[in-house]
C-alpha cells in the first residue's frame, strides 16, 4: 500500500485479508520485534535488521522472512516465491485464518531473531555479471541520454533495471517496462530508489 506511514494506516487501507493480517500482527507484537513500515508494508526488525514482514495478496496472505532460507523449517511451512532468483527470502503463506498456527509462527520468529542477533545472513551476490537485455540495448541506441545516465549508475541500480526488463516473459511486457523506465533512467533515478530510505 503506497503511502502507509504506520501499520494502523496500512491495515485501514487494506481491502482483503484485514482480519487475517491483524491476527499475524498480533502474533508478531508478542515478540521483541520493533514494528515499522518499509516498502509500503509492515516490517518487523531487531537491532535495525529486517526479520519478518506481513502482506496480503490476491489468493493468499502471509509472512516473509528476510533470511528465511537459513531457518530450520521443521514444519515445512516456508516457500521460495521466486525459485532460482531469491536466495534468502522465504514466505509462509496462508489461505484462511484457520491456517494460522500461532505457536509455529512464534517458533520461526524466535529462530529468525536469533539469526539476526548473531549476524547470520545470506548476502546478495554483488559480483555477478551484468547482462543488459537486447531490447534495452536497442532502446539505448535510440536514446543516447538514457545510455549515458545508465552507465553513470551504480552496478546495483543497473542490475535492477536489467533484471526488471529481462524478467518479463512476454515481448509486449518487456516493451512496456522499457517505455516506463527510460524516463527514469534519463533522470538518474534508480528503479527502487523510492523504497531505499523506508
Amino acid at each position: 500500500m503506497k503511502g502507509s506511514g504506520t501499520v494502523d494506516q496500512f491495515l485501514a487501507a487494506t481491502k482483503e485479508w484485514k482480519a487475517e493480517l491483524s491476527e499475524l500482527r498480533a502474533i508478531l507484537r508478542t515478540t521483541e520485534l520493533e514494528e515499522t513500515v518499509k516498502w509500503g508494508a509492515p516490517v518487523y526488525t531487531v537491532d535495525g535488521k529486517n526479520v519478518v514482514g506481513i502482506g496480503g495478496f490476491k489468493s493468499y496472505f502471509g509472512l516473509w522472512f528476510f533470511q528465511g532460507a537459513l531457518l530450520a523449517d521443521k514444519k515445512k511451512m516456508l516457500i521460495n516465491a521466486q525459485e532460482g532468483r531469491t536466495k534468502a527470502l522465504r514466505q509462509m503463506r496462508f489461505r484462511s485464518k484457520d491456517d494460522i498456527d500461532r505457536k509455529a509462527i512464534q517458533a520461526y520468529v524466535k529462530e529468525a531473531i536469533g539469526l539476526a542477533r548473531n549476524g547470520v545472513e545470506i548476502k546478495p551476490d554483488r559480483n555477478k555479471p551484468l547482462t543488459v537485455p537486447a531490447e534495452l540495448q536497442a532502446a539505448f541506441r535510440k536514446r543516447g541520454k538514457a545510455r549515458t545516465s545508465f552507465d553513470k549508475m551504480t552496478p546495483g541500480k543497473r542490475r535492477e533495471y536489467a533484471e526488471y526488463v529481462a524478467s518479463a516473459k512476454r515481448d509486449e511486457t518487456r516493451q512496456k517496462r522499457i517505455d516506463k523506465i527510460l524516463p527514469m533512467i534519463e533522470s538518474g533515478i534508480g528503479l527502487n530508489d523510492k523504497y531505499r530510505n523506508c
